[in-house]
């Protein structure tokens, strides 16, 4: 086989969400989504992101680009009617997005306010299970959802406070999200990206350290790189990845396996 029909991913629908800049984990994987043939709608948060995101969009020859601020009520809504009328297919769907409070964030745990707390839970997690609802029919001959957590969702992360118990509820839910779709043909992943050095990363109080330690502490000995993460991704994606579901793949070097 040659040209697009060797292609993995070739004429898939494909949505990506969280792209903030160039830098961001999403555009990666859209980079890698795309390459293997995959067709994309990608999500921008407002106005201001905008001009970051639109250029993006286009050189990947995105046939989407919507907003998607998932504060606002029925903004997933919209996006999935927009794909629902474009495409009315979806064949996977990247879920890359995390907010919390700053002061939530940035403080202990057990001061974290209940409002703040809400708010993180239902932005970084809920909105995944939202998503998952709303793929469902559209992935009427199976598909594949995608999450992005990270190694505080499991282990005590100096710093990640708040944001590990979320994502520790996120990467529950992929396992009870795989077991209710598998029937479908739907898959379900987390993404567990080592420390990249990215805007929503760039949040976390000390995380130049976190990155420092990464490297020098990982076996590969280096920080894995957004088109790493991308690829990983895309992979779970084809076909080649059918009976694989309800996983939590760790990009890091190696770095989630060392004390």
């Amino acid at each position: 086989m040659t040209g697009a029909a060797a292609l993995p991913l070739a004429g898939r629908k494909v949505l990506v969400t969280g792209i903030a800049n160039d830098q961001s984990i999403a555009h990666g994987c859209a980079r890698a989504f795309r390459a293997m043939g995959a067709d994309l709608a990608i999500t921008y948060l407002n106005d201001k992101a905008l001009p970051h995101v639109a250029p993006l969009a286009e050189a990947l020859g995105a046939e989407l680009l919507l907003p998607l601020d998932l504060r606002q009520a029925d903004a997933l809504e919209s996006v999935f009617a927009a794909i629902t009328e474009r495409w009315g297919v979806l064949h996977a769907a990247l879920h890359s997005i995390a907010f919390a409070p700053k002061d939530d964030l940035h403080g202990r745990l057990v001061d974290s306010s209940a409002a703040g707390f809400a708010m993180a839970m239902d932005i970084s997690c809920h909105s995944f299970i939202r998503m998952a609802r709303l793929a469902e029919p559209l992935m009427r001959g199976g598909g594949t959802l995608f999450t992005m957590s990270f190694q505080g969702a499991s282990k005590v992360v100096e710093h990640y406070n708040l944001m590990g118990p979320v994502k520790a509820a996120l990467e529950s839910s992929v396992r009870y999200l795989a077991h209710e779709l598998g029937p479908a043909g739907i898959r379900v992943h987390a993404i567990s990206p080592g420390p990249i050095a990215t805007r929503a990363a760039s949040g976390l109080a000390e995380f130049d350290h976190l990155l420092a330690d990464a490297a020098a502490r990982a076996p590969a000995h280096a920080l894995a790189t957004i088109d790493d993460v991308g690829y990983a991704t895309a992979m779970l994606a084809a076909d080649h990845a059918r009976l694989i579901t309800g996983t939590t793949l760790y990009v890091d070097g190696g770095y989630h396996i060392m004390g």
